[in-house]
């Protein structure tokens, strides 16, 4: 990564997501202590944002979408038994809730 590029993400394939940002067992084994769904998504991003960029964000939910959602479809979810891991619809909700947000810098156009 050059200077220019760090602390930032880029765009990224499917081959980089599986490759940057794959949570392995002992991710796994962390992030399930987690209480609620909504807390495992957010430790996990800021595992991989960490392990990727070397630091943390100034504002977690700079995180892109496509990162979100690859890092979700890894995760259980407690709210639907029996649901398959690749179903993200359950962050979708508090996720789209941001650009509403006051002083998020969606809201500010």
């Amino acid at each position: 990564m050059t200077d220019e590029g760090y602390g930032r993400f880029g765009s990224y394939s499917r081959v980089e997501l599986e490759r940057f940002f794959y949570l392995d067992d002992e991710d796994r084994r962390l992030i399930a202590v987690r209480r609620r769904d909504y807390n495992r998504l957010g430790f996990a991003l800021q595992m991989v944002t960490v392990r990727h960029l070397g630091m943390f964000l100034a504002d977690p939910l700079d995180v892109p979408a496509e990162v979100v959602a690859y890092v979700a479809e890894q995760l259980p979810s407690s709210n639907t038994p029996g649901r398959s891991s690749g179903s993200t619809a359950w962050w979708r909700s508090p996720m789209s809730r941001r650009s509403c947000r006051p002083g998020s810098r969606t809201s500010r156009g």
